[in-house]
């Protein structure tokens, strides 16, 4: 059964790029690993521990824990934790080309993301847009640095020289278009 979460989602499609990724990252392919990215990649934002468990209801909470671990571990989804101390979870698709192949050079989470402050959903920004943004990827010329290096240049007059950021998470909070209807 598909819920309204994954509403005009392939649902076939997207239990196949499960498979696929799952194969491609060395991962052992077990149903519960297959149904949890299968939902990950189906679902338009990130989806609670609660999210998943409503749609499989016959999967226990602890198989569910650990294929949600084990994802996460793998780089083929990753954790968002959010103000009310719920982690949401989303495909690690930063990790998949489009044919489906892992591209595992690139790392885990690299995005941003927006966060809805009245109904608490989490959507992953579209990596295509800003994806070196944070990594440094992007060329950034003398006069016009990337915003990592800004913020690393941030930290260190912040807190003085020996900072060195590692990672850098970005969230945006506002309304989702639901929400501002």
């Amino acid at each position: 059964m598909i819920s309204p979460a994954f509403a005009g989602q392939d649902w076939p499609s997207a239990q196949a790029l499960a498979r696929q990724q799952l194969r491609a990252a060395t991962v052992r392919v077990t149903t519960a690993r297959l149904k949890v990215l299968g939902a990950l990649l189906a679902a338009p934002r990130a989806l609670s521990h609660q999210d998943i468990q409503q749609q499989f209801d016959s999967m226990d909470r602890v198989t569910l824990y650990r294929a949600l671990d084990t994802l996460t571990s793998a780089g083929l989804a990753h954790k968002i934790a959010g103000d009310d101390r719920t982690f949401r979870y989303s495909a690690g698709t930063e990790l998949a080309a489009p044919d489906g192949a892992m591209d595992l050079t690139t790392g885990p989470h690299s995005h941003g993301h927006f966060k809805c402050a009245r109904c608490a959903k989490v959507f992953c920004l579209d990596e295509s847009t800003h994806a070196g943004i944070l990594t440094g990827e992007v060329l950034a010329t003398a006069a016009q640095p990337t915003l990592r290096h800004q913020l690393q240049q941030l930290l260190q007059q912040s807190l003085g020289p020996g900072f060195l950021s590692q990672d850098i998470e970005l969230t945006i909070k506002g309304l989702c278009p639901d929400c501002t209807a």
